[in-house]
């Protein structure tokens, strides 16, 4: 009987390790595939929020100095452009800054993030972005 289970088991162990070959082969050419065709189709398609509209030319460089300067700067720059910048390079903005403030004021990217998901329509560019950041910030 214990010879009988020991070969059964040396059968088992072959088997799973003929399976686990297949599969390794079926991965592989499927990853050879997908670099010889220019890497795998994207899922979803979440535009860059430089190609975003909405931002006039000129403040593009503005926008940028803020970013760099942290939480600090870019509060200051949608106070004094907010007018000039609209959706969905706004929300973007937006959204970049909930992610810098939400650890030193939770409250106010809270209120901040209801804002921008009430004004962004399903079809916007930038609505990925908030689904992925919605349970965070509900």
């Amino acid at each position: 009987m214990r010879q009988l289970i020991g070969i059964l088991l040396i059968i088992g162990a072959i088997w799973g390790c003929k399976e686990l070959y297949r599969y390794w082969e079926k991965v592989k050419a499927r990853k050879e595939a997908e670099d010889r065709a220019g890497g795998p189709a994207p899922t979803s398609v979440v535009a860059t929020p430089t190609a975003l509209p909405g931002l006039p030319a000129n403040l593009e460089s503005s926008l940028q100095a803020a970013q760099k300067q942290g939480a600090t700067g870019l509060k200051n720059w949608l106070k004094l452009y907010h007018p000039y910048v609209s959706d969905p390079r706004l929300a973007a903005i937006e959204l970049d800054y909930i992610v810098l403030i939400s650890s030193s004021n939770p409250q106010e990217a809270r209120q901040l993030f209801a804002a921008v998901k009430q004004r962004t329509p399903t079809n916007s560019p930038v609505f990925p972005r908030i689904r992925q950041l919605e349970k965070t910030y509900q």
